[in-house]
């Protein structure tokens, strides 16, 4: 798939990452999109959208925009913290990791404070789980989470993980190339009954026929 992906070329992105775009251009300051060049997602694909409705969340899945991220250890490339849209893009986030593992680090702004206590030992040392180790109250923003991502796994940012705490890879979490296609669904205001759903399913026509090339 990457082979594929290198077929295609790359443009300079953000933080010393390269992309490719699969999705309708759009201005998320002023709400506005155009299809452009758009022809939907990658032939290559295909057969991948097909195998995420396997899994249970994901049987009703319907990618309208991939992106492609390729990171590297030499250009010194990371990702900051950030929240993805929700005017258009919609409650669930997917992402495939090629080629390396990584760590996703997620964080939260909001005020207040989440109860926490030490994980559980293990090794033959441990307690039998009797004794349970005391809570404590950390401020959420002091709280970052490091979800290990392996090689060749699907990760799905929804709920809480989708709108209420932010992403990011630091470059420290980088040690091999690392390329992620990132897929997104589009929001209710683009699916029937929402006041832009001819616009969502001109998009959801053209992505779903992966006859696209990078815009």
């Amino acid at each position: 798939m990457v082979h594929l992906m290198d077929s295609d070329p790359w443009k300079l992105s953000q933080s010393g990452r390269r992309k490719q775009d699969y999705g309708p251009k759009v201005n998320f300051r002023k709400q506005k999109l155009k299809m452009a060049g758009f022809q939907g997602l990658p032939s290559f694909s295909q057969k991948v959208v097909q195998r995420m409705g396997l899994y249970p969340g994901l049987e009703d899945f319907q990618p309208v925009e991939q992106c492609n991220l390729d990171y590297s250890p030499e250009r010194g490339s990371a990702i900051d913290p950030h929240l993805d849209d929700a005017w258009l893009w919609g409650e669930r986030l997917v992402s495939l990791n090629l080629l390396s593992a990584t760590v996703v680090s997620m964080s939260c702004e909001a005020p207040g404070s989440l109860l926490l206590s030490e994980a559980p030992s293990v090794g033959p040392d441990a307690s039998d789980g009797s004794v349970v180790a005391p809570s404590r109250s950390v401020p959420c923003q002091e709280v970052e989470v490091a979800i290990s991502v392996p090689c060749r796994s699907l990760l799905v940012l929804t709920g809480a993980a989708r709108h209420q705490w932010a992403h990011a890879i630091h470059r420290r979490h980088i040690n091999a190339r690392r390329v992620c296609a990132t897929f997104r669904e589009l929001s209710s205001e683009f699916l029937p009954g929402g006041k832009q759903q001819t616009l969502g399913r001109e998009l959801l026509q053209a992505a779903l026929s992966f006859r696209g090339r990078p815009v």
